[in-house]
């Protein structure tokens, strides 16, 4: 794989580096935002592993201006803030996943594998989801209702188009927090039931026809 590291932190840059390249990656780095940004528009990356504290952009403002740009390549945030409201903050700036400091190394090159595999399914043509007057196109990561476009964040349409994909099934929180944003979250955490909350403020709140259901004890179901 081609991967970009964007870290300024020396040592941890070494071993990351070190490690991956060991793999057989081919890896290139950044000590700064403002280089990453560049790198990232001038050349294709299968995964950009992101540092959130850089000295000049910040790894969620690296997010934002990518996303904004319909730029979709896979980013691994790395960070030492692990709270709810700060993973939530990352993943709703674009970002894929999100790995806390310090992390194992067997796990962070999972979590690298998982985006690069996930990425390839997800650009797979032909893959246009309907549901009721709600349509999800893959390619062009869109989505209608009613024939209205809605604009979403890159993690509310992972999310929605899991939902999508397995739609008249009943998804626990565990199996969504596995599939949509590939970590081992505490399972106490409520980063599910916000972004279902995002959701349901974006595709069901405005129409009548409710989409997005919440089955007491299970886990959420989309259907019709």
């Amino acid at each position: 794989m081609k991967l970009l590291i964007v870290e300024d932190e020396p040592n941890l840059l070494s071993i990351i580096r070190k490690g991956l390249s060991e793999k057989n990656n081919d890896v290139s780095v950044a000590l700064d935002g403002t280089t990453a940004l560049e790198m990232i528009i001038n050349y294709n990356f299968d995964v950009v592993i992101l540092d959130i504290m850089l000295p000049d952009i910040n790894g969620i403002e690296i997010c934002r201006r990518l996303r904004a740009a319909k730029n979709y390549v896979p980013i691994l945030l790395l960070t030492a803030l692990g709270t709810t409201e700060n993973i939530v903050t990352g993943l709703n700036s674009g970002a894929d996943d999100y790995l806390v400091k310090p992390f194992k190394f067997s796990e962070l090159e999972a979590r690298i594998a998982a985006l690069s595999r996930r990425s390839n399914q997800e650009h797979k043509p032909n893959d246009l989801i309907q549901i009721e007057d709600l349509e999800i196109d893959s390619n062009a990561k869109s989505v209608k209702r009613n024939g209205e476009l809605i604009q979403l964040t890159a993690k509310e349409f992972k999310l929605l188009h899991y939902l999508a994909r397995n739609a008249k099934t009943i998804l626990s929180r565990e199996k969504i927090l596995d599939n949509v944003w590939d970590i081992n979250f505490d399972m106490n955490t409520n980063v599910v039931d916000v972004y279902i909350n995002y959701l349901r403020n974006k595709i069901d709140k405005p129409y009548q026809v409710k989409l997005i259901h919440t089955i007491k004890g299970l886990g959420y179901i989309i259907k019709s």
